[in-house]
């Protein structure tokens, strides 16, 4: 087990994150009367809870210094527990406020079209686990922070389309929601099965770092890839069932309304274009 670091820097940057949340909310409530219901505030504070936990030690070092096992871990954690946590915990005046500017908001619903999102999200994985990447920023601690802050970001950005709290940025109709979650599990198998089948470690700086449990690099390596397909599938699906039961008793509860596929459609039509 890596020596206890405090992560100092860290605790003021989400601790700072977390305050203008909090303090925001407040004055919102002050000046309006519309509070930030305990369920949403409940949902932004599990995802800032698993930002930390990702964040500081002991995960953040053994991800460091030990195995890239746990770096997996945490992009896992950030990508897609964390991310979903805080879209649905930002309540949508806040969206609003912060995507008020008319270029951040055109920006925005670029980059959420689905196919874009997809784009995005999926590049931003495939850079991240570069071997050159990776070898350099586990030693770089200032490339290291940037590129979680990447992965955060665009892991916001791919989630999007499934979780966007704001009627004027709707999110797809459950049979999309469906098709695009299937389509983000298939992609990081690429970068699964590559971890998984080396016949070597493909990451040098973790063959430098002490071996723990006895556990060699090409070992290590094979873990993370495997927890990479597995957990993330596993999320994944878990997100695609709890749409699909959400969607049935829906339908069991209002009824079917053929109306609705052309919403399915438009959704389908609109990726397609993008």
């Amino acid at each position: 087990m890596p020596p206890f670091n405090p992560h100092v820097d860290v605790w003021l940057i989400l601790g700072s994150v977390l305050a203008v949340y909090l303090i925001w909310a407040r004055r919102h409530e002050r000046d309006t009367g519309e509070a930030t219901t305990r369920h949403v505030r409940r949902l932004f504070l599990w995802g800032m809870a698993v930002l930390f936990f990702g964040s500081v030690w002991p995960l953040h070092d053994l991800a460091e210094h030990v195995w890239y096992t746990a770096h997996m871990v945490q992009h896992l954690l950030f990508t897609l527990v964390a991310a979903p946590l805080l879209i649905a915990g930002i309540p949508a005046w806040m969206w609003r406020k912060v995507l008020a500017p008319p270029p951040v908001a055109r920006l925005w619903q670029k980059m959420t079209r689905p196919l874009v999102a997809t784009l995005i999200f999926n590049g931003v994985l495939l850079i991240t686990h570069w071997p050159a990447v990776v070898d350099t920023a586990v030693v770089h601690e200032p490339l290291h922070f940037a590129l979680h802050v990447l992965l955060l970001g665009s892991a916001i950005v791919m989630w999007w389309p499934i979780m966007s709290p704001l009627p004027e940025m709707p999110p797809l109709t459950p049979p999309v929601q469906m098709l695009y979650l299937f389509v983000q599990s298939l992609v990081p198998m690429v970068p699964a099965a590559f971890l998984t089948f080396s016949h070597q470690p493909l990451y040098h700086v973790y063959e430098t770092f002490p071996r723990v449990f006895g556990i060699s690099a090409l070992t290590d390596q094979l873990i993370a890839g495997l927890s990479m397909k597995l957990l993330g599938t596993l999320i994944f699906w878990g997100f695609i069932a709890v749409i699909f039961f959400r969607w049935g008793r829906r339908e069991r509860v209002e009824g079917w309304d053929a109306l609705a596929l052309r919403d399915v459609e438009a959704d389908l039509r609109a990726g397609a274009q993008r």
